[in-house]
C-alpha cells in the first residue's frame, strides 16, 4: 500500500455534492499545460464528474459516511510529459 501525503483537508456533509479543485499554475513550467487528469475516489464516495482546464483539475464528489475520512487523489499529465499527484482529505460530518 502506497501512502500519499495529504495536502488539503476539507469537511463535507454526507448529503452534499461539491467540487474540489487543484490549481497547478505555480507547479507548471512556462508554456506547460494539463493534457489529462485522473481522480481516484475511494469506496464510500461517488465521483460525479471530473473536468480540467489548462491549469486546474476539478472533481465533483458526493456521498460519504459521517465520521469517516477519505483520501482523494488527483493525477495530472502535462503536454511536457510530466506526471504528478496531489491528495486531499475529505472528513465527512453531519452539518
Amino acid at each position: 500500500i502506497e501512502l500519499m501525503p495529504v495536502e488539503f483537508v476539507y469537511i463535507k456533509d454526507p448529503g452534499a455534492t461539491l467540487d474540489y479543485s487543484f490549481d497547478w499554475t505555480d507547479w507548471l513550467g512556462t508554456n506547460e499545460t494539463i493534457t489529462a487528469t485522473s481522480w481516484t475516489v475511494p469506496t464510500g464516495l461517488t465521483k460525479v464528474s471530473e473536468t480540467f482546464s489548462a491549469y486546474v483539475s476539478t472533481c465533483r464528489i458526493s456521498g460519504g459516511t459521517a465520521g469517516t475520512g477519505y483520501t482523494v487523489t488527483c493525477q495530472i499529465t502535462t503536454n511536457e510529459g510530466e506526471i504528478d499527484r496531489r491528495s486531499l482529505l475529505l472528513t465527512v460530518e453531519n452539518r
